[in-house]
């Protein structure tokens, strides 16, 4: 498997070696020692998660209160999503910077993504599912979102898709308004929760 980090620091894209023969594919789509050389900790994972989506479909920007905010390790087992990656970290070096991976049933891609850092990604088929493995359930108190359209955060989404939201995602506020109500979480406090899992 080859490990890449991506721009946005503590986030990572895990690419699986393929084994195709006459009956199929056989891989590994995560893996436990591959996984702990890269980031530095074990993923304990408390919830599995799975979605299906049509074309179009925009699925956040989600982020949650840290600690113990929800790292992710996400997965399209099939179609192709554009899967997204922000630095909402306020007072982060990389602050509103993202990246952008497609992950599909071809390449069989995976992308992790730290505690604190925005998440979103987009069905570019009918029919994509997802699944991502999270560090923690679902926390509807701690959990928080960021318009994926903000104008200023400028995500990389292919023009010729029209957006499916929902109502939760269409109402989010911009990056700004959500970082002047105190809702981001800060470089700092992610710093210090990671440490904590590398003890």
């Amino acid at each position: 498997m080859q490990v890449d980090e991506l721009q946005v620091p503590d986030s990572w894209v895990f690419t699986p070696i393929q084994r195709p023969d006459p009956r199929g594919v056989f891989l590994e789509w995560f893996k436990a020692p591959v996984f702990r050389e890269a980031v530095g900790h074990d993923l304990v994972v408390k919830q599995a998660n799975h979605s299906v989506s049509s074309r179009g479909t925009l699925r956040g920007v989600h982020f949650a209160d840290v600690p113990p905010g929800q790292a992710k390790y996400v997965y399209c087992t099939r179609g192709a999503v554009l899967d997204v990656i922000i630095d909402i970290r306020v007072g982060s070096p990389t602050f509103g910077v993202c990246d952008a991976v497609q992950l599909d049933d071809v390449d069989r891609r995976a992308v992790y993504l730290s505690e604190g850092l925005g998440h979103a990604f987009l069905a570019l088929t009918d029919d994509a599912n997802v699944t991502y493995l999270c560090s923690e359930p679902y926390n509807p108190t701690g959990e928080h979102g960021v318009h994926p359209l903000d104008a200023d955060l400028a995500l990389p989404f292919p023009d010729d898709v029209e957006h499916l939201l929902s109502d939760k995602d269409a109402a989010a506020p911009t990056l700004a308004e959500a970082q002047a109500s105190g809702l981001l979480p800060t470089y700092e406090a992610c710093q210090a929760f990671y440490a904590s899992h590398r003890a």
